[in-house]
């Protein structure tokens, strides 16, 4: 069975800060899953996860950062464990459970990808 292997360490210190926030932690799943955690003075923490075409943040209180972003491991995990790719029907419950958002920077930097 896979385990989460941390990939903290392959990111720049310069690359860790990204606009106000700051990469705390990357894990990573058989490859194929990412969390990763970003902390910020200003603004709520982020925790980021992708897993095939799913992804996206989920917006936490510092004070929960931690736990939240591991309950998220666990999800993601079962659900790779089970199906490899995220199926509909839990895209839908784990985007509505965690209010996931999609992160502006990417759908903004991917318009002129498109014929407008």
């Amino acid at each position: 069975m896979p385990e989460w292997e941390n990939v903290t360490e392959s990111f720049s210190e310069k690359k860790r800060h990204y606009k106000n926030t700051y990469m705390e932690i990357n894990e990573v799943y058989d490859g194929v899953v990412e969390v990763s955690l970003f902390s910020s003075e200003e603004g709520p923490y982020e925790i980021y996860f992708s897993y095939g075409i799913f992804y996206g943040i989920i917006y936490v209180d510092a004070e929960e950062a931690y736990s939240k972003r591991e309950e998220v491991k666990k999800e993601l995990a079962r659900e790779y464990e089970i199906h490899k790719e995220p199926t509909a029907e839990f895209i839908n419950a784990f985007g509505e459970k965690y209010k996931v958002c999609l992160p502006n920077d990417i759908f903004f930097n991917a318009l002129p990808l498109f014929d407008l």
